[in-house]
């Protein structure tokens, strides 16, 4: 019995002593630093400390993200169309089977809200209840409004937007955000931030359609920061178009790949600076880049594919970790390239999420992807990152 006792009492002895270190330890390392991030929790681990959960929606985002497999990332990285003339049941299984994330509601929708939402709710129902889908569209105003009829005013242009003070723009995209709302719609795809530098009527793709606000590279960002306030007022994001500008060629990118060289625009000059300013101001949810190519910043790539535009100017420069979007990847300006290569030039370039304008791209880009993140680890972990900024933006809008 009194050896029995002996080594009891050593037992808890040194369980005492272990203990108290281990108290202290952790007393002290948690009082030096109440957060950790991620690269800490080996060594917490190490000295006994249990690290605190990231709770922010980058930090679920990341633990979301982590828990998907590859495809599930990689559909996560695509928006596929949805026309009028579409029944919803099309994208059944891009949804529930090839996990795509997002839809672009594209075409002429002039039925109302009710018939939009009935569509959407349609889509939403494919998706898993803990990840619903970013449901886009483009509605600036003017010639670009994809949804009209019941419940939508029809949108003035942009050029008359421009003639608004800031105040009032705000109050009226405040007004068209919830009419969209109303409808199913999280994300609209405005507003054009390009400045016209050449003749408007030559000026395809925006001038010639008056797409932006017809004012000066400051005037442009003013009213652009107004419209993204108040499309956010109404729970809308917004993606400002079309990053580093349209305003200096003659060709229209939807349509025609003659015309689309810029050989002006410049990372310093005014016309990047409308943009940059909004990115700093605001912090529009998306920035969707051009199919142009401008020479004298990247003569070697359109600037979807711009990895001194996306991975050097607006993610390292200007440290934006929003989701970066293309225009649409079926768009005549990248005919010349592969279908399976659009989203991975997209994703190697440092963008999230390939917009798409025609179904028959979805697969191909589903397919190039996967592709190349089974044989490449290092664009594995851009698919990783590009996935994570994408969910991170579900999660502040509620979706996941």
């Amino acid at each position: 019995m009194l050896a029995m006792a002996c080594v009891l009492a050593v037992v808890v002895s040194a369980l005492y002593g272990w203990c108290s270190g281990w108290f202290a330890k952790t007393s002290h390392n948690n009082h030096a630093s109440a957060y950790s991030t991620g690269n800490d929790v080996p060594r917490q681990l190490e000295r006994g400390q249990v690290p605190k959960a990231d709770l922010s929606p980058a930090g679920k985002a990341r633990r979301m993200v982590q828990a998907m497999d590859m495809r599930t990332r990689v559909g996560q990285l695509v928006m596929a169309p949805l026309t009028p003339e579409t029944d919803p049941s099309s994208l059944a299984s891009l949804i529930a089977d090839r996990h795509v994330g997002s839809v672009l509601i594209i075409g002429n929708w002039n039925a109302g809200t009710a018939s939009v939402r009935s569509a959407v709710d349609r889509l939403q129902g494919y998706a898993a209840a803990e990840n619903k889908l970013i449901v886009a569209t483009d509605q600036e105003g003017g010639y670009v409004q994809h949804l009209s009829g019941p419940g939508f005013d029809q949108m003035p242009s942009a050029v008359e937007q421009g003639t608004m003070t800031e105040d009032q723009l705000q109050q009226s995209a405040s007004v068209w955000g919830s009419q969209l709302a109303s409808a199913g719609i999280n994300v609209d795809l405005a507003p054009v931030l390009g400045t016209v530098t050449v003749n408007r009527t030559s000026n395809a793709p925006i001038g010639a359609l008056a797409r932006d606000f017809g004012l000066d590279s400051a005037g442009n960002a003013n009213h652009g920061m107004a419209f993204v306030r108040g499309m956010r007022g109404a729970n809308i994001e917004s993606a400002i178009k079309h990053y580093p500008g349209l305003g200096s060629v003659s060709g229209n990118t939807d349509f025609t790949t003659d015309g689309i060289i810029d050989t002006t625009t410049t990372l310093d000059g005014p016309e990047v600076n409308a943009f940059d300013s909004v990115i700093r101001q605001a912090n529009p949810a998306m920035v969707m880049m051009a199919l142009a190519t401008y020479q004298a910043i990247d003569p070697n790539d359109p600037a979807v594919f711009s990895s001194t535009m996306i991975d050097g100017h607006i993610r390292h420069d200007l440290n934006y970790n929003g989701v970066v979007i293309s225009d649409s990847m079926s768009a005549a300006a990248l005919s010349n390239y592969s279908p399976a290569d659009l989203g991975v030039k997209l994703v190697d370039a440092g963008g999230d999420l390939a917009c798409v304008g025609e179904t028959d791209y979805v697969e191909p880009i589903l397919d190039g992807l996967s592709a190349r993140a089974d044989a490449d680890p290092a664009f594995a972990a851009k698919v990783t990152q590009a996935a994570t900024r994408v969910m991170t933006l579900k999660i502040t809008m509620g979706l996941a």
